[in-house]
């Protein structure tokens, strides 16, 4: 490690509209597959932190929900995590994609930026579909807002100017202390991320109004004793009985596939080998009921 007194640190929100890529650039800086990734809306629910560390900073991504309109408890809460984050960390990386216009949930976030004093990088996913003259009235059309500091044209998919970003992000960190081990990569309990990885399968495999009102709760984990293999048993809640048979499927053939594409992966996350029992229960309105949010802990994210 290098001489400490040069060591930089910083917490940094990513933030943005749904969809627009945060989660895979998180994974894509860390070389790991930490946040879930799906076409649908709202995927992130929680506010992620993961953790980059090399020999002259640590930064601390937050991956963030999308920014949207709240339509329920669930969606309210996740709204003030967003801007929870803004305000208590020390910088902001800030997606938009490849559109020729600033909408008005951009709009919303710029505003909101400019309140918060603190450095903006803007970083333009999907510039590989654009052209260079698209490119340069893409950044163009933030000329107005002073705050920003860097705009970055990548592509998260492509890998296009991704080796940019950490240097453009340590060029506003502060020194600072190494906040977490250099080996850890995320403060979330192992339990989170399998409970998501199901929860990807679901909103990956799902009809498009199903997904938003599931939730996966994490019942029991089990090493087998002799054996290299954890025994798994998890509940997937939804919020009406017709969606806990479409969710079971013909025969039971949807829960089986969404089951064994979680397994998969998360085999791959344990690096074990996996028995994953999945059970679907109603829980009517759960989204808007602060009980059930606290105990499948939305309720306890603070930053």
């Amino acid at each position: 490690m290098n001489n400490k007194d040069d060591f930089k640190s910083g917490f940094v929100a990513i933030v943005g509209r749904t969809n627009v890529g945060k989660s895979t650039i998180i994974n894509s800086l860390l070389n790991e597959k930490l946040v879930i990734m799906s076409d649908k809306p709202q995927t992130t629910r929680n506010n992620i932190r993961c953790i980059y560390t090399d020999e002259e900073a640590q930064i601390i991504f937050v991956d963030t929900p999308g920014v949207h309109r709240a339509k329920n408890k669930l969606s309210g809460m996740m709204t003030e995590m967003v801007s929870g984050s803004l305000l208590n960390t020390d910088m902001v990386v800030y997606v938009v994609e490849d559109d020729m216009h600033i909408g008005k949930t951009d709009q919303i976030i710029l505003t909101k930026l400019k309140e918060i004093n603190k450095p903006v990088i803007v970083l333009i996913n999907k510039a590989d579909k654009l052209s260079q003259d698209e490119v340069l009235f893409k950044i163009n059309l933030f000329k107005d807002y002073n705050f920003i500091n860097d705009i970055i044209p990548i592509s998260a998919l492509t890998g296009k100017n991704m080796e940019l970003i950490i240097p453009y992000i340590k060029k506003y960190l502060n020194k600072g202390p190494m906040y977490f081990p250099q080996d850890m990569i995320t403060d979330k309990p192992e339990k989170f991320f399998i409970s998501e990885l199901i929860r990807e399968k679901a909103l990956n495999l799902l009809q498009q109004e199903i997904p938003h009102g599931i939730a996966v709760e994490i019942l029991s984990m089990k090493e087998r004793r002799g054996r290299d293999l954890i025994d798994i048993e998890a509940t997937i809640y939804c919020e009406r009985k017709s969606h806990k048979s479409i969710i079971i499927g013909k025969n039971g053939s949807m829960i089986k596939n969404i089951g064994t594409k979680a397994r998969e992966d998360i085999e791959n996350f344990l690096d074990t080998k996996v028995n994953l029992q999945l059970w679907v229960k109603v829980k009517e309105e759960w989204r808007d009921n602060n009980s059930v949010l606290k105990d499948l802990g939305y309720k306890d994210e603070v930053y």
